[in-house]
């Protein structure tokens, strides 16, 4: 089991991403679900890049920050994982209330995982920068993208769905890290 305070901190950063998914579902439903893998891959990329370049610039043309687009990471990372393991369709094939049951089961996935690897590694990512949750982001995504040429073939490296579950928890750490060590 985690530290107590990661878990309650976990539990709330994931609330505030799931109540932006649950809006956004009401406004759209989940037209995400014709989107091919590779183009969830492109959005993680676009949201990564977009704060490390505000990381970099230091500032913003669109007003919008750095949380919300850790945001879309977690979103859009169970997004990634929903598409993975259902594959996509050319329109919407499910209602918002099983879009939302399938986010909340990847969701306790996530955290789960999340729970064993800060054990074995004692709650290291306290100790990290917010930049390099976003550098280990891109890489994960860089190597998404590798695995996505290779039609999901892997030698000896963990799958698709393992690094969008890494993206997902790194995103929300930095979460956590901006909002209650700022």
């Amino acid at each position: 089991m985690s530290d107590t305070n990661t878990d309650k901190e976990y539990s709330e950063a994931l609330a505030i991403c799931r109540k932006i998914y649950a809006a956004k579902l009401g406004d759209y439903g989940p037209s995400w679900r014709i989107m091919r893998p590779e183009a969830i891959t492109d959005q993680l990329f676009i949201k990564a890049r977009r704060i490390r370049t505000l990381q970099t610039k230091g500032n913003a043309a669109v007003d919008e920050g750095i949380l919300p687009e850790f945001m879309g990471i977690v979103n859009y990372g169970i997004i990634g994982i929903i598409q993975f393991r259902k594959g996509f369709t050319d329109s919407k094939d499910m209602k918002s209330d099983e879009a939302l049951k399938l986010y909340d089961s990847i969701a306790t996935e996530a955290k789960t995982l999340m729970e064993a690897k800060n054990h074995d590694y004692d709650e290291a990512w306290r100790l990290m920068r917010i930049l390099s949750f976003v550098d280990l982001i891109l890489a994960k995504i860089e190597r998404t993208k590798e695995i996505e040429d290779h039609k999901g073939h892997t030698e000896v490296s963990e799958g698709i769905d393992a690094n969008y579950f890494d993206m997902v928890n790194y995103a929300i750490f930095a979460i956590i890290k901006l909002t209650h060590e700022a």
